[in-house]
């Protein structure tokens, strides 16, 4: 198991990734810009270095300065929790070489479904559903041509990124060409990835996410699924679990597909697949995966009694569980006077 782990983030994952590695008995090191020298993740950690910079450029996001304090503090691993650097690929790589374990997926993991259309073809190959959609797209023409075969109104998407941004609904032709340029520069700007391509829209759908563990040996398992269609401006504002009013067959059509899309490409870690769902068909389609820990990951753990930080250091270091042992998951108003995680997972050989 691990001595000391940094943490490469600031506030809520922060202060909860210490939390959990306090318990373990683990040293944790706070990383911390100047104007957050006095915030509850610095405090929480067991020893903290400043990084100094006044913006994510010059603190959170200096990956080769994060590896160099996991050496001076004779750290083995490094949690990255998520958002700045949980799904860069290139910091993934630069802790591998510098002979650094990064607590998440691997690199190419990261990769593979850090863009949309990959992520389709690896769904499609897995036998997911997926709404009818394109590759990438060259130019506006082609857009404009593949649009009308699938249909008005269309989904315009930057491959890159997530959040919401570089998605735009476009009802008619004139719309799609307005907006196409404007995505394809989003895309470049915020994620300096400039692809798009269209998927067919679905009106009225939900979004359904389902939490997926795997440990890298041909193991991947499902734990529940959170409703979080109720949103704002793309960004989500309520998650429950189950999702209500989902008919039994589908719930478990849906978890199949997600595993399937794990076992894929032999998921190791934490991951999110994200699907939408046609109420009016009973249809599910795929969306996207995120490699990383979700900010929702409390609704699972209150339902299952899991602890995902405490999980994902586990597999991360070799200390895999027996997933036949998982406890099914609890109604979400059964766990609502539930107590936090417990400090045992209650599966395999850490169970109670």
């Amino acid at each position: 198991m691990f001595k000391t782990v940094p943490i490469a983030n600031r506030g809520e994952i922060a202060v909860r990734i210490a939390a959990t590695l306090k318990r373990m008995g683990i040293r944790s090191v706070a990383i911390h810009s100047d104007a957050d020298a006095d915030s509850l993740h610095v405090s929480a950690a067991d020893m903290a270095v400043s990084l100094g910079g006044q913006t994510p450029v010059e603190n959170y996001l200096r990956g080769g300065r994060i590896i160099q304090i996991a050496k001076e503090t004779g750290a083995e691993a490094i949690f990255p929790g998520y958002g700045f650097l949980s799904e860069n690929t290139d910091f993934a790589e630069q802790c591998a070489a510098a002979g650094i374990v990064f607590i998440g997926p691997t690199p190419d993991q990261i990769r593979r479904f850090g863009l949309k259309h990959t992520s389709r073809e690896i769904a499609r190959a897995a036998g997911a559903p997926l709404t009818p959609g394109t590759d990438l797209l060259r130019d506006v023409v082609e857009a404009k041509q593949a649009a009308a075969e699938i249909g008005y109104p269309v989904m315009l998407k930057s491959t890159a990124g997530g959040g919401g941004i570089g998605l735009q609904r476009c009802a008619d032709e004139e719309e799609l060409v307005a907006a196409f340029d404007s995505v394809k520069r989003l895309g470049q700007s915020f994620f300096k990835d400039g692809g798009v391509f269209i998927e067919r829209f679905v009106a009225d759908a939900r979004h359904v996410e389902v939490q997926i563990f795997g440990d890298g040996r041909g193991h991947v398992v499902a734990l529940g699924e959170r409703d979080c269609s109720v949103q704002r401006r793309n960004q989500k504002v309520i998650e429950e679990t189950p999702a209500p009013g989902l008919p039994p067959e589908t719930r478990r059509r849906l978890l199949d597909a997600a595993v399937r899309l794990g076992l894929a490409v032999d998921y190791v870690s934490a991951g999110t697949v994200e699907f939408i769902h046609d109420g009016a068909r009973d249809a599910f389609y795929f969306l996207e995966v995120n490699t990383r820990l979700q900010v929702e990951r409390p609704v699972t753990e209150a339902v299952t009694g899991l602890d995902l930080v405490e999980w994902m250091i586990r597999i991360t270091a070799g200390d895999v569980p027996d997933f036949s042992l998982l406890p099914e998951p609890r109604p979400a108003w059964a766990a609502s006077s539930a107590p936090p995680p417990s400090s045992r997972p209650t599966c395999g050989r850490w169970g109670r």
